[in-house]
């Protein structure tokens, strides 16, 4: 009878690392995050490298880092649009560790950019690809003016050459962490959103985080899946 019992919790520690694994698997990219199409299917704009050094100081970004709400008409280079992504959740190692910490390593954030005035890039909306450092076209069309709407018609939106969507996939971090989780996620999106602001200071550009919106109108403009949910808004745009 003890044995029997030992071995139904062992097979249920055995599945639920499993789960967990499996799910830890996918926040490192090591297995595509369904979307209802396969990688293979997608377009991929290989960013340029990141560069880990530059001439502003991280005190100096600190010191000048401010909310930016009006931008100018200037088109986002590439590479300055790759760097703001690495800042946010590149890869710092092979063993999949990321620039903003995570709590257990489970990474339950996507990116997404969504894209209008840029070089090289056409509008519209892309996931970012932390372990190979690409963008994959997630849907088409410029989302500015929409997702403008769902943010209670914010013209910094609108205003950006380029707005980057932080979204969370709770069940991730829930799956180890049960409903503390959540609060993690929440710390873990402030680490991201800090990352991006003195990364954009560094680069010349300007940037705020709004957290004011419709979720499920965001949702929608998005084509996000049940499962995400939309947490910031960070337009992106070159100083006036």
């Amino acid at each position: 009878m003890e044995d029997r019992r030992a071995a139904r919790v062992t097979g249920r520690l055995t599945e639920e690392r499993a789960i967990e694994r499996c799910l830890e698997r996918v926040a490192w990219g090591r297995v595509p995050y369904e979307r209802g199409v396969r990688v293979k299917d997608m377009t991929e704009i290989r960013l340029p490298e990141p560069k880990f050094r530059s001439a502003s100081s991280f005190e100096a970004s600190l010191r000048d880092r401010r909310s930016v709400r009006e931008f100018s008409s200037a088109p986002l280079p590439l590479a300055s649009v790759g760097q703001l992504l690495w800042a946010a959740q590149g890869l710092t190692a092979a063993t999949g560790e990321r620039t903003a910490p995570s709590a257990g390593a489970l990474y339950p954030l996507e990116l997404y950019l969504v894209a209008g005035s840029m070089e090289r890039v056409a509008p519209g909306v892309y996931r970012y690809e932390p372990p190979s450092h690409v963008l994959q076209s997630h849907c088409a069309r410029d989302r500015r003016p929409r997702l403008a709407e769902a943010a209670h018609g914010q013209a910094a939106i609108t205003g950006a050459a380029a707005v980057l969507v932080a979204t969370a996939v709770y069940r991730r971090t829930s799956v180890k962490y049960g409903s503390r989780g959540n609060r993690y996620v929440h710390m873990e999106v402030g680490h991201v959103a800090q990352n991006v602001y003195l990364q954009a200071q560094s680069l010349g550009l300007g940037t705020v985080i709004i957290g004011a919106f419709d979720d499920e109108r965001v949702r929608e403009v998005l084509e996000l899946q049940a499962d995400e949910n939309p947490l910031a808004l960070m337009p992106i745009g070159a100083l006036r």
